[in-house]
């Protein structure tokens, strides 16, 4: 089952249906992507709430004059094949205007981020 997978899905479905927020399960990493998209733009943000005695995250989305702010998501790295980018394979999403999230050695990070610190890693999703 693929946690991640299903997370990025979540948010791009909650927001073709018109909702606010959408809540998933909570763990670190997602946490971590959450606090990425919010730097980036995509979200407003992220809290962790206790939900029937279980951790869920409950990701406030943004929406302009009802149509979502994240348009698609695409999986890259799976976990029956993982894909890996050096800093210098980094290129931009839809011509600038989607974002690359990678998780590095100094933690989850945007395409852009990473190029400027002369990082590579493993290539988590792309979204626009």
């Amino acid at each position: 089952m693929d946690v991640l997978g299903n997370m990025i899905i979540a948010i791009k479905n909650a927001g073709n249906a018109g909702r606010d927020t959408v809540t998933v399960p909570y763990s670190k990493m997602k946490e971590n992507i959450t606090t990425v998209l919010t730097k980036e733009g995509f979200i407003k943000g992220a809290q962790m709430k206790m939900v029937s005695g279980k951790p869920t995250l409950v990701i406030t989305l943004i929406l302009e004059n009802r149509i979502p702010k994240v348009k698609g998501v695409q999986r890259i790295s799976k976990t029956s094949k993982r894909v890996y980018k050096k800093s210098s394979e980094i290129r931009l999403v839809k011509s600038g205007y989607g974002a690359l999230i990678l998780s590095t050695p100094k933690g989850i990070m945007s395409g852009r981020d990473a190029r400027k610190e002369k990082l590579g890693g493993e290539a988590l999703f792309t979204i626009w």
